[in-house]
C-alpha cells in the first residue's frame, strides 16, 4: 500500500557531475557510469518525474513522507532564452505533485524564480498548494550571516551591507530584516524601477540607504555581502570588494565566481537547514540530492515545505514577489525549530568555515 505523501519537493541539478550522480542511482549498480558528455545529450529529453521518497523525522516525534521530484532542467540551460521550456518543466513537475497526492510542494532553485511566485502558472488542484519557500530561505540566511558575525567577532550595527539582487523575492527580504540592524544599507539589482521601491521603502524606516544597477560601484565600503541574484551560473564578479568582508553566496547556483574574492576574504554559502531529526530517501540519495559536508542539510525553499508539511500547516506560506517581511521570517523560522530544523554549519567550497566546529560545540555545552 502506498504511504500518504505529505509534501514534494521539486528541484533540478547545478552541475552536470550532480546530474551524473543522479542518473547512476537511477540507473542502479549494475550499469557504468555514463560520460558527461553522453549525459549532456541525453537529460534535455528526460521529462520531469518523482525519483525517490523522502521521509523526514520531527523532533517532536512526527514523521513527514514526501517525494523529490527533479525538473531534469540542464545546468547549462538555466538563462533567460530557456525559460519557456524550463517553465514547461515545472509545470510538469508540478503535475507529478500532484499527481503523487502531495499536500505542499517546496519550488527549489530556479523553479520558484522562473513562476516569479505566480502559482497561477501551475496545475490548479484544490488538494495541493505551492511554496516558493523563500521565506525560510531568508531566515537562513539572516541565521547564518549573525552567526559569521558572532564567529568573526563583527559589530553588525556598525557594518555596511551590500545585498546583490536586492530586488528580488530573497534579497528584498533579506534587506527588510536587515535595515534596523545595520549602519548601511547598500542595494544593487537589475531592475532599477523595483530597486528604487525598495530603497523609498527602507528609507523611510530611517537606515541610510544606496542603490545602484552597477555591482561595481557599491563593493569597495562594504563589510558583509550577500549574493541572491538569479543568475544561470556562478559569474558574479565582485570589484574591489574590502579584503576584510564578509560573504554570503546564497545562490543556487552560486553566484560568486571562483576569482570573485580575494584570500582574504572569508565566503560561506548561505540559505541552507539541517534536519537534526534525520531524514531517508529511497532509493539511497544521501550525498548525491544534498550535497554537503554535513548529514541532513537540505536548501531553505525546500525545507520550508518540508516543515509546513510537519507543522500540519498546509498553505502557500511564500507567494508572489517582494511580500517577504520580518514577522513572516519570525514564524516561519520558529516553526522550523519547533521540528529539530535550524541553520546548517556554515561551509564553503573549501570545506567547514573555520570556527564553525567549535562555536557550536560550545552551544551544546
Amino acid at each position: 500500500m502506498t504511504p500518504d505523501i505529505d509534501f514534494a519537493l521539486i528541484g533540478h541539478q547545478e552541475s552536470w557531475r550532480a546530474a551524473a550522480d543522479v542518473l547512476d542511482v537511477l540507473r542502479g549498480p549494475r550499469f557504468a557510469p555514463l560520460p558527461v558528455d553522453e549525459i549532456k545529450d541525453i537529460l534535455p529529453w528526460i521529462p520531469p518525474r518523482t525519483i525517490c521518497q523522502v521521509a523526514v523525522d520531527s523532533i517532536t516525534g512526527s514523521r513527514a513522507r514526501g517525494v523529490y521530484i527533479d525538473s531534469f532542467i540542464p545546468p547549462d540551460r538555466l538563462g533567460a532564452e530557456y525559460s519557456l521550456d524550463n517553465l514547461t518543466r515545472v509545470r510538469a513537475a508540478a503535475s507529478c505533485a500532484s499527481q503523487a497526492g502531495a499536500k505542499i510542494v517546496s519550488l527549489g532553485g530556479f523553479s520558484s524564480i522562473l513562476i516569479e511566485g505566480n502559482f497561477d502558472h501551475l496545475p490548479n488542484k484544490r488538494d495541493t498548494v505551492f511554496t516558493t519557500g523563500n521565506t525560510l530561505t531568508v531566515a537562513l540566511i539572516v541565521r547564518g550571516v549573525k552567526r559569521m558575525c558572532e564567529i568573526e567577532g563583527r559589530n553588525l550595527q556598525r557594518s555596511t551591507l551590500l545585498i546583490i539582487g536586492a530586488s528580488g523575492d530573497v534579497g528584498s527580504g533579506c534587506a527588510r530584516c536587515f535595515a534596523p540592524h545595520v549602519r548601511r544599507l547598500q542595494l544593487i539589482a537589475r531592475n532599477a524601477e523595483r530597486l528604487r521601491r525598495l530603497a523609498s521603502e527602507l528609507g523611510s524606516g530611517g537606515v541610510e540607504v544606496e542603490m545602484s544597477t552597477d555591482v561595481k560601484r557599491c563593493t569597495r565600503d562594504a563589510d558583509i555581502v550577500i549574493c541572491a541574484a538569479s543568475l544561470p551560473s556562478p559569474s558574479l564578479l565582485l570589484g574591489h570588494i574590502a579584503p576584510d568582508a564578509l560573504i554570503c553566496d546564497a545562490g543556487y547556483p552560486k553566484n560568486l565566481a571562483p576569482s570573485a574574492a580575494s584570500p582574504r576574504t572569508t565566503v560561506f554559502f548561505g540559505g541552507l537547514g539541517q534536519i537534526t531529526g534525520g531524514m531517508g530517501f529511497v532509493p539511497d540519495f544521501r550525498g548525491v540530492l544534498n550535497r554537503h559536508p554535513f548529514p541532513d542539510v537540505v536548501h531553505g525553499c525546500l525545507l520550508e515545505g518540508i516543515a509546513l508539511a510537519l507543522e500540519g500547516r498546509l498553505e502557500p506560506f511564500s507567494q508572489g514577489r517582494g511580500r517577504i517581511m520580518p514577522e513572516g521570517v519570525e514564524e516561519i523560522e520558529a516553526i522550523a525549530a519547533r521540528h529539530g530544523i535550524f541553520l546548517a554549519p556554515l561551509y564553503n567550497g573549501r570545506g567547514p568555515v573555520e570556527g564553525v566546529k567549535r562555536a557550536i560545540e560550545s552551544r551544546v555545552a
